[in-house]
C-alpha cells in the first residue's frame, strides 16, 4: 500500500471512529428525589415515550437509568456517567453544573420555588426559628433537598447556636414525630404533607427562602447545538397536544429556561 492509500484508510478510520462516537448511547439519568415514595419501574415507564423522542430528535439511542441512591447519584455526575440527567435534588444538581462540568438544559415548571415548612404543635409556645435554639427538630433524609434547605435556613437564623435533628426517611413521617412529642418541630417540604398538618390543626412556624428544584442537565459529552435543541424541545412541551400528553405522564406542567449563574448563587447559600 502506498503513502497516499495508506493516509486514505486512516482518514476513513477516523471519520469512522468519529461517527461510532457521535452516535453512541446517550445515558439519561433520572433521578426523582430520596423522601418520597419512588417507583424505579414506573418512573421508566413515565420517560419511555420521551426517551423516544430524544432518540429520533438526537439521531442517537438514549437509555433511561432511574438513579434512587444519592450516593450512587453524586458519583455519576461527578464522573460524568450520566450524559442527560433529571435531578429532583438541588445540592447535587448545582454541585454538577458548578463542578462537574454539566449545563442546565431546563427547569420543571411549577417547582421553581420549592420552600421547606417548619411543622409545631397547634399548642406549641414557638413563636420564631430563633426560639429552635437548642430543641430536637425531625426532619427527612439527611441528604435530602428539604433538610439541606432547613440547614442553610437555620444557619441565617441561629448563626452557631445548637440545635439536635433527628433525620427519618420519608416527608410524610415527620408529622408523627412532632404530634408525638419526639421532635419540637419537623421539617417538610410537601404540599400535601403541609396542608394535612395545618388541616388537623398545626401550624407553620416559618417557611424558607424559594429553591428551585428538578433540574434537566447535560454533560459537557452534549454538543451546545445539541443541548439547544433540548432545551427547545422540552420548553416546546406544552405547546402541542402530544406534548401535553408527555407532560401528563410527567406528572409535571412544563419546562423553562433559567439563568444557570443565579442557580450557582442559591448553591452558595446551600453551603455547596
Amino acid at each position: 500500500m502506498n503513502c497516499r492509500k495508506l493516509l486514505s484508510a486512516l482518514a476513513l478510520l477516523l471519520a469512522a471512529g468519529q461517527a461510532l462516537a457521535q452516535g453512541g448511547t446517550l445515558l439519561f439519568a433520572v433521578n426523582e428525589g430520596v423522601t418520597y415514595r419512588v417507583n424505579p419501574g414506573a418512573t421508566a415507564e413515565r420517560f419511555r415515550e420521551v426517551s423516544e423522542d430524544l432518540s429520533k430528535l438526537l439521531k442517537r439511542p438514549v437509555k433511561l437509568q432511574s438513579v434512587t441512591d444519592y450516593k450512587e447519584l453524586a458519583a455519576g455526575l461527578a464522573e460524568q456517567r450520566y450524559d442527560l440527567a433529571y435531578v429532583h435534588p438541588a445540592h447535587h444538581a448545582i454541585r454538577a453544573m458548578a463542578k462537574n462540568g454539566y449545563s442546565l438544559v431546563a427547569l420543571t415548571k411549577g417547582f421553581t420555588d420549592y420552600r421547606a415548612s417548619f411543622l409545631v404543635r397547634g399548642d406549641s409556645p414557638l413563636k420564631t426559628l430563633a426560639d429552635l435554639k437548642g430543641q430536637k427538630i425531625g426532619a427527612p433524609d439527611e441528604d435530602s433537598i428539604t433538610s439541606v434547605i432547613m440547614r442553610a435556613t437555620l444557619r441565617d437564623a441561629l448563626g452557631t447556636q445548637s440545635f439536635e435533628t433527628t433525620y427519618v426517611k420519608l416527608q410524610d413521617a415527620v408529622p408523627f414525630m412532632v404530634e408525638h412529642g419526639m421532635a419540637a418541630a419537623g421539617v417538610s417540604a410537601s404540599r400535601s404533607v403541609v396542608k394535612a398538618w395545618q388541616d388537623n390543626g398545626g401550624k407553620v412556624l416559618a417557611s424558607s427562602k424559594p429553591v428551585p428544584i428538578k433540574y434537566l442537565m447535560s454533560s459537557n459529552k452534549v454538543s451546545e447545538s445539541q443541548r439547544a435543541l433540548l432545551t427547545g424541545y422540552f420548553v416546546g412541551l406544552e405547546q402541542s397536544a402530544e406534548g401535553k400528553r408527555r407532560l401528563e405522564a410527567l406528572n409535571v406542567p412544563g419546562f423553562v429556561e433559567f439563568d444557570q449563574s443565579a442557580l450557582v448563587g442559591i448553591g452558595k447559600w446551600l453551603g455547596i
